[in-house]
């Protein structure tokens, strides 16, 4: 079955340290209701918008009929910058999401991101209160310290891997316990960090859980 037919633009956008590449993708079917703001992995470490989970959950809003926004953080790829540690790239998430908020006035706004992008996405729904949050594998025993104590104010879901080599599935948990209210947590089984031959998994879990909120 086919998908959606999409309308892709690529963009740069202002941003806190110059210009931000961006990609945005539209169904031509789109409803209006929402657009999604997607933040990728760890700069230092190859993460960029072309990522394929974060590949992933933009396909996954398109099905959705909504558009998703990725984009390159400061210093990767076309973006001007260099790594900002955590604060530069929530930074940069709210000067894209600013942009798509202006570009889709009537629209609710989904942020998700995966690996250190689920981290800066945390940081940037303090002040963005998004909708709603989506966060895959966020390392939050090392990355905690960017909410500041802080958690944000919103729908929000955790998808974690217990077979995770790279975020250990027990510190993701532990984290949540200590958060009131929490996020709704689902601990995949079998899933590694990079969801190898269970993107499938992925997709079907951000569905089910888009679709509760959505009945």
């Amino acid at each position: 079955m086919s998908g959606p037919k999409i309308l892709r633009e690529a963009l740069m956008l202002d941003g806190p340290a110059g210009k931000l590449e961006a990609l945005l993708e539209q169904p031509r079917s789109a409803a209006g209701r929402a657009v999604a703001v997607l933040c990728h992995p760890h700069p230092q470490f190859q993460g960029t918008m072309l990522n394929k989970v974060v590949h992933t959950l933009a396909r996954v809003a398109n099905e959705l009929g909504v558009p998703a926004l990725r984009f390159n953080f400061r210093g990767v790829g076309a973006s001007d910058g260099a790594f900002g540690g955590g604060l530069g790239e929530a930074e940069d998430t709210v000067a894209v999401a600013d942009w798509a908020r202006q570009r889709y006035p009537a629209a609710e706004l989904w942020l998700a991101g995966f690996s250190f992008g689920a981290m800066v996405a945390c940081r940037a729904a303090l002040s963005l209160r998004p909708a709603q949050l989506v966060c895959v594998a966020p390392p939050a025993a090392r990355m905690a310290g960017l909410l500041e104590g802080r958690q944000p104010d919103c729908r929000w879901l955790i998808l974690q891997g217990d077979a995770d080599e790279v975020v250990a599935c027990e510190t993701v948990i532990d984290w949540v316990n200590e958060l009131a209210p929490g996020p709704e947590l689902r601990v995949l089984p079998g899933v590694d960090h990079f969801f190898h031959g269970k993107l499938t998994l992925l997709r079907e879990s951000l569905q089910d859980w888009l679709a509760t909120e959505n009945a």
